[in-house]
């Protein structure tokens, strides 16, 4: 068999299985107009026979020749089989539907599956990407389902809404993952109104999977249902509130199966993995939850532990919901009773703010030694001690009159090229005071490492440096003894363990500030009884 070489190719192999195919997109005309008119048929009947046998040959192929970098623009990640089943068992569980919708289809793999558990039921394919729709259509014209699928080219949020139908609707797939940074100024606006048709205050930092719950919630009715695979991250973090919010209320969260990250649940894709069930307008009084060690251990979506939705809507991280964490045992505290922990600063534009050879001439005092990268702490062991082998930051004041006037020219000289670099551009930039005034923080006392295969390096920093948004740092609250932060550091070194954090797929862990403020340590009494030394207890 001789598989494409290219997009175009694979177009064609795609147009071959449809046979005469009607009602395509202009997207996809484009690519049946650039197709290569000779199809090897050998290779068309081998294909044939692979989707009759259950294979999704088109899908693996264009995993090939699209790469995971470069699918990632649209968020396309193939789901597996494993997934698959699980998510469609439960959705049987609830009774049969009279429709299906996939809202971001790819080669069809979630709608072939509910086509054959699901006979009677009516398919809708919503694909953004022009080539994965022809895979699709390849797909549900070999297999026979032409006349009962739906496939619509468009954007999920912008498509017209769903005709009436007698008997619900399940929707179910898995919605792309796309990060807040790729997405354009107009669906962010999007989003927000969207959010707050609802009463539900929404963060432009969220991922486009958690824009895809909110229109489903917009085409739905109530008793329909769904079950959707995404990452894990909106679990925690601030800017997944607004989809908690939404299960919470009329979206009707049912079960959250939350898979190990080790599990890698996505083959090509370093990202975590957690199922949501829900019921449209039909909140139970419990939310289903589970931690899944592996797809093997998937089974049933109905099992898990039954959580009051009283309890959840009061948690501010749905992770401590899934694996329960312990309160800290008598006579301990957590970090954050001592130490306000913060991220460190953003330049916005690195390869402009840490000083190059465009920085000579600057004066001294704003060439400020920085951390500036995560092993600069991993190699320095306890202490980091002594400033020279740092990077410097340009560290400008917002009012430039404050510079020495024999410095002034080479300042001017730094900024006319950091301007034409783009530098007052970005969206950092553009809100600070000043676009060319970083503005780093005060010296933490304390600087750690806070994402990798280990668990964070707590570093005392006895030199003052600063260090950006690749480390926290560790302020006190109060005064502290040398000698107790001493043990302390040597306490959270060797207690302290990647199952602390927030695990990535793969095994990268992440600790956020709030995170490392829950760590339970032991109160300042047990550590050391001393008063010698005392730390500042200042902070940016």
């Amino acid at each position: 068999m001789r598989l494409p070489a290219s997009e175009k190719g694979l177009a064609a192999l795609a147009l071959a299985l449809i046979g005469r195919p009607c009602g395509l997109s202009p997207g996809e005309q484009a690519l049946k107009c650039a197709s290569p008119a000779r199809i090897d048929a050998d290779t068309v009947r081998i294909l044939r026979d692979s989707i009759l046998a259950g294979g999704d040959p088109l899908g693996e192929v264009f995993a090939v020749l699209r790469s995971a970098t470069d699918r990632r623009a649209l968020g396309a990640v193939y789901t597996p089989a494993p997934v698959i089943a699980a998510m469609l068992a439960w959705a049987e569980g609830e009774g049969a539907p009279a429709r299906v919708v996939d809202p971001g289809a790819g080669s069809g793999r979630f709608l072939v599956a509910a086509a054959k558990r699901f006979p009677n039921a009516k398919l809708v394919a919503i694909e953004i990407d022009p080539l994965a729709a022809l895979l699709l259509r390849a797909n549900v014209s070999v297999l026979g389902l032409s006349e009962r699928t739906e496939v619509r080219v468009d954007d999920y949020r912008a498509t017209p809404e769903l005709p009436w139908i007698a008997g619900r609707t399940l929707f179910i797939g898995n919605p792309p993952y796309v990060r807040h940074h790729d997405i354009p100024a107009a669906w962010k606006s999007w989003f927000s109104a969207t959010a707050a048709r609802r009463s539900i205050r929404a963060s432009k930092l969220a991922g486009l999977h958690i824009h895809f719950f909110f229109r489903t919630l917009e085409l739905a009715r109530k008793g329909d249902f769904g079950a959707f695979i995404t990452s894990a991250e909106w679990l925690d973090v601030n800017y997944g509130s607004s989809l908690r919010e939404l299960l919470a209320d009329g979206l009707g969260g049912s079960a959250l199966h939350v898979i190990d990250p080790k599990a890698m649940p996505f083959a090509d894709a370093a990202t975590t993995g957690a199922i949501t069930c829900f019921r449209v307008g039909r909140r139970p009084k419990a939310l289903t939850v589970r931690a899944v060690p592996s797809l093997g251990h998937l089974e049933s979506l109905s099992d898990g532990i039954s959580v009051p939705w009283k309890e959840v809507e009061k948690a501010r991280r749905w992770s401590v919901i899934v694996r329960p964490t312990s309160k800290p045992p008598a006579g301990y505290i957590e970090l954050g009773e001592l130490f306000r922990v913060s991220r460190g600063q953003v330049t916005g534009k690195n390869d402009i703010w840490i000083a190059g050879e465009r920085a000579a001439g600057l004066p001294p005092d704003v060439l400020v030694p920085t951390v500036t990268k995560a092993r600069e702490l991993l190699s320095a062991g306890p202490m980091l001690s002594v400033a020279e082998h740092l990077r410097r930051v340009v560290n400008l004041p917002v009012d430039l009159e404050e510079i020495d006037a024999a410095y002034r020219r080479a300042v001017e000289r730094f900024l006319k090229w950091a301007k034409s670099a783009g530098a007052a551009d970005g969206y950092v930039a553009r809100h600070r005071r000043a676009w060319w005034s970083v503005l780093l923080y005060d010296p933490a006392p304390v600087i750690c490492t806070y994402m990798a295969r280990r668990p964070p390096a707590f570093v005392r920093n006895l030199c003052d440096a600063r260090h950006l948004n690749i480390a926290h740092g560790l302020y006190p609250r109060e005064s502290i003894a040398e000698c107790a932060l001493s043990r302390l550091l040597d306490y959270l070194r060797n207690n302290v363990s990647t199952s602390s954090g927030r695990t990535y797929a793969g095994g990268l862990t992440k600790f956020e500030p709030r995170e490392l403020e829950r760590l339970p340590i032991p109160a300042l009494e047990m550590l050391c009884h001393e008063t010698t030394t005392r730390l500042d207890t200042s902070r940016a």
